[in-house]
């Protein structure tokens, strides 16, 4: 398990309450990390950070709106407080408010769109990574989205915004990489979350998206997060500027045609 190992890290992950976001956290806490949960309603970030420490591990529960660079601020600096330092960070929280072409995107719609999905992560990288260089040490991973490779018709402003979160991966892990701090980001395929309910949840949509995947079902949070936990752990301590597809092979079979 030492190639897994995070004991004596201290992880932040956004979007943290459910979902992906809150495997991720899971998992990490499950191999010995310190936990930083954050979401927009502090009740559901208390929750999580309940359920990891009722399962032994430590947690912080700081509620955040990404989109707003002084809520980012204090949750940086909460974090620090409360565990000393910030050795992993998981761009999590995303949304997408428009679901159709992107001719009938508002500009509203599309400046909420690119503010909560990549300037957020610029801005929280931007306040880390300094005190990760400091130390030698560093792991951010970015979660993108298979939507970032792919024209679409329902989800092009959001596929904009994720192809985006993939530059700023790269262009970081070179910006970075002398002080040894590694930035990824993985590319999740149909998960079975809440947030992409719009897509699977018409059981025949379901099915249809799942024929066209070589593992022949969609993915379930847990399916992400053993990627995470590899990327921020010493067994991922040669890979930066990369973008990990999570998507039971739906690229390469064809599956995600439908989106």
């Amino acid at each position: 398990m030492s190639l897994f190992d995070l004991s004596g890290k201290v992880a932040l992950v956004t979007g943290s309450s459910r979902g992906i976001g809150k495997a991720i956290a899971v998992q990490m806490a499950a191999h010995g990390a310190k936990v930083v949960i954050s979401s927009r309603k502090q009740e559901s970030c208390d929750a999580v950070a309940a359920e990891i420490t009722a399962a032994g591990g430590s947690a912080l529960a700081r509620a955040c709106h990404v989109g707003h660079k002084d809520e980012l601020k204090g949750l940086v600096d909460a974090s620090v407080a409360a565990f000393g330092r910030i050795d992993i960070l998981v761009c999590n929280a995303a949304t997408n408010p428009h679901f159709g072409p992107s001719a009938t995107m508002s500009d509203e719609a599309f400046d909420k769109l690119i503010h909560t999905n990549l300037y957020s992560n610029m801005w929280l990288c931007n306040m880390t990574l300094p005190a990760m260089a400091e130390r030698k040490d560093g792991a951010v991973i970015i979660v993108s989205s298979v939507a970032g490779f792919l024209g679409s018709a329902l989800l092009g402003g959001y596929g904009i915004s994720k192809a985006a979160d993939m530059q700023l991966a790269r262009n970081l892990a070179v910006e970075w990489g002398a002080h040894n701090i590694r930035v990824n980001c993985i590319a999740p395929g149909v998960i079975r979350t809440q947030f992409s309910k719009a897509l699977w949840a018409d059981p025949a949509r379901a099915e249809a998206l799942a024929r066209g995947y070589p593992l022949k079902r969609l993915g379930d949070p847990d399916d992400v997060a053993g990627v995470a936990v590899m990327l921020a752990a010493r067994a991922g301590s040669f890979i930066t500027g990369q973008t990990i597809v999570i998507d039971g092979g739906g690229l390469i079979g064809g599956g995600e045609r439908l989106l």
